[in-house]
């Protein structure tokens, strides 16, 4: 097995300064890292959404353009719950309370992903090792897509700036029915081991399956029969999947963003927080509509650098970000579109599909 290991430091002088300012922040205001009442707030909002969209199905869902009408908008909901709810839980950013947090994190469960291997792939892995081809598990989207230069270049992946974006909606049903079940199978996340959970963990994992399967396959199938039943998973799922998908590209998988290698990342001790501002791209930071849907996941940079911070203290944290980045010579980019940022990945699939930095194959 090849070494993978990688050395950061979390103690530079523009990290300890970076630091030195947020914390500054939060005496100044007074305010709490988590996101306290507005989140509960929030959390009822998006729960509600569901819910309506949910009873509509129920209640109106007896043709075909309801069923897929409504499952886009349960799909849509479920996504903005991952984005804004159980993100935040999952890095104990939603409250100051422990139980609090795990009960955010657990609202993945419930649509169909465990929170479990969530919190060792995205949490640990992909945090850790943000963009590195090869560690960072979350750029591994083989054989359909080649996100990386490092990666191998196949023939059909020509083709993937026009096929992926369909294929993003297979997101969740893959977790569902799959990733979770082989990852917990092998016991291995890429070439970092996970254990397999046990006592608490294992109940809601299991919990958590049978009650996405129940809500989101059974009940449908049950009321308005096989085919729209599934066609409103499939309805659901694509929503989620390519919300889910899509946003977290724009983050990482664009032309803005740096990939570095794992033998370049271990030549010398890597800048922690250098190394989250030049892998990860903030975008859209003016469009306060996006920025409550997606959980401020359009500042994704700074959720790398205080990732127990709450979203809703991210846009005054950019503004902290970027100062401080400036003064010290460290690169920190922000696109200030959606449409640009979409473009961006765009660009970067044709790129990365056409073979660049590697022979074709």
């Amino acid at each position: 097995m090849k070494d993978t290991r990688i050395r950061f430091d979390t103690r530079t002088e523009f990290s300890l300064e970076l630091k030195r300012r947020v914390d500054a922040y939060f005496r100044a205001t007074g305010r709490s890292r988590g996101g306290g009442a507005r989140m509960m707030v929030k959390t009822a909002i998006i729960f509600a959404w569901l819910f309506a969209s949910y009873a509509g199905l129920l209640a109106l869902g007896g043709s075909w353009v309801a069923v897929v009408v409504f499952g886009l908008s349960c799909g849509l909901a479920t996504a903005g719950l991952g984005m804004a709810v159980q993100h935040d839980g999952g890095h104990l950013a939603y409250s100051e309370h422990r139980g609090v947090n795990r009960a955010a994190a657990t609202v993945l469960d419930l649509l169909g992903a465990s929170s479990y291997v969530w919190r060792v792939k995205h949490g640990v892995i992909h945090h850790t090792y943000t963009n590195i081809e090869g560690v960072d598990d979350d750029l591994d989207a083989a054989p359909f897509a080649r996100m990386a230069p490092g990666q191998p270049h196949r023939r059909l992946h020509r083709f993937q700036h026009l096929y992926m974006w369909p294929l993003y909606g297979l997101l969740t049903a893959k977790w569902f029915l799959f990733d979770d079940f082989s990852n917990l199978a092998r016991g291995r996340l890429g070439d970092h081991r996970i254990r397999r959970p046990r006592g608490a963990d294992l109940a809601i994992f299991i919990a958590g399956k049978l009650a996405h399967f129940t809500w989101a396959l059974l009940i449908p199938i049950l009321v308005f029969g096989l085919g729209k039943g599934l066609v409103f998973y499939a309805a659901l799922s694509i929503a989620c999947g390519v919300t889910l998908s899509v946003v977290f590209q724009l983050a990482h998988c664009v032309e803005e963003a740096q990939f570095p290698t794992v033998a370049e990342a271990q030549a010398h001790t890597r800048d922690f927080a250098a190394h989250q501002l030049a892998t990860t791209v903030d975008f859209a930071r003016d469009n306060k509509l996006l920025s409550w849907y997606v959980g401020g996941l359009n500042f994704q940079a700074v959720h790398h650098l205080f990732p127990r911070v709450s979203h809703l203290h991210y846009p005054a944290l950019a503004k902290i970000v970027e100062q401080t980045a400036a003064e010290f010579g460290v690169r920190y980019r922000a696109t200030a579109k959606l449409w640009t940022a979409l473009r961006s990945h765009y660009r970067w699939l044709r790129r990365m599909g056409s073979g660049e930095a590697v022979g074709l194959a």
